[in-house]
């Protein structure tokens, strides 16, 4: 689920969201782009994937990441976890 923070931020610089993700679960795929990312786990554990490397980010952590590889975040928990995540530029 994917919550605006920022309405209508698709016009802006930066489109700040918070995105739920259910246990088991993934977010959409990430192609590659020029811009950049950075999360904040709100709540749970996330798996980032981006391009070959994986991560896990818990809550309380962060991420930043160039926009150069396929990424995406993936809970592979039974709880679900909460990650405001803000891209430059607007891609949700």
């Amino acid at each position: 689920t994917i919550q605006w923070v920022v309405p209508n931020a698709q016009k802006n610089d930066m489109e700040p969201i918070i995105l739920d993700l259910e246990p088991n679960q993934r977010s959409a795929e990430i192609s590659p782009h020029s811009g950049a990312e950075f999360g904040y786990v709100l709540s749970g554990r996330v798996c980032l994937i981006n391009g070959t490397k994986k991560y896990i980010v818990r809550k309380g952590q962060t991420f930043y990441l160039k926009g150069s590889y396929t990424h995406y975040l993936i809970n592979d928990t039974q709880s679900l976890a909460k990650v405001l995540w803000i891209c430059t530029p607007p891609i949700f």
